[in-house]
């Protein structure tokens, strides 16, 4: 009998558009058409809406089986808006969990820049992205290893300001749309366009801050060890060993 070899666990692949449909567009529809009292009621839309982003992140963090901070947070949101939408808690309470979340990140950000595993290496200069060891090497070669770091330190706080400034939006953008009490179907139809809204107005700014970090990453990286950016991609070191 031939040993089995054990499958090895599914490479996770950005999915931009099925994570905005699935977290977004359609749970926002769902709280803005079927919350009135001929369908689905305010508790059962919103419990359908929320089970699309929840069901989505469960999915991913089992199958890839690898601890994401981010997602694992997404999730906790999600659960968050659901408690206060199923309690009628007060709607303060929304605007500081929209708040928290992204905050809560841009904290982790800075705070691990004091461990052995700062966040930023994980989000932009990581080994899935980059070839890490060769831009190490070259930085070593070149004796610039302590200029790189100085500058990715500068990068971290730039990072954790776009989450801070995520959080901020976030915050204005619920106590300026959500003020109908939570559990009634103005509150479901105001969190539907409030979640449409936070795409335009906070997640595409923060995506453009986001780039601009890792353009000045990439320039760093450039200019300190002479490495095109074809050079440092990951697969560059796979397709050279082929």
């Amino acid at each position: 009998m031939t040993p089995t070899t054990p499958k090895p666990a599914a490479t996770h692949k950005p999915r931009p558009l099925i994570d905005l449909l699935v977290s977004i567009l359609i749970p926002s529809l769902i709280l803005m058409k079927l919350s009135g009292e001929s369908r689905l009621g305010a508790d059962g839309a919103l419990v359908l809406a929320l089970a699309f982003p929840l069901g989505w992140g469960a999915l991913e963090l089992i199958k890839y089986r690898k601890f994401n901070f981010i997602a694992l947070l997404g999730l906790i949101s999600v659960l968050l808006t659901g408690g206060i939408g199923l309690l009628k808690l007060d709607n303060q309470w929304l605007a500081i969990k929209e708040a928290a979340v992204p905050g809560l990140i841009g904290i982790a950000v800075l705070v691990s820049t004091y461990t052995r595993y700062p966040l930023i290496r994980t989000m932009l200069l990581n080994k899935a992205v980059l070839d890490v060891d060769k831009i190490h090497q070259r930085l070593e070669q070149g004796g610039h290893t302590a200029a790189f770091e100085a500058r990715l330190l500068r990068a971290t706080y730039w990072l954790s300001g776009t989450f801070f400034f995520s959080s901020v939006m976030n915050y204005v953008l619920a106590k300026w749309i959500v003020i109908s009490p939570a559990g009634s179907e103005a509150f479901n139809a105001e969190l539907g366009r409030m979640n449409l809204l936070s795409y335009p107005m906070i997640a595409i700014p923060s995506m453009i801050m986001l780039m601009a970090i890792f353009y000045y990453l990439w320039r760093t990286i450039h200019g300190l060890t002479g490495l095109k950016l074809e050079d440092i991609m990951a697969h560059a070191g796979q397709e050279s060993q082929s």
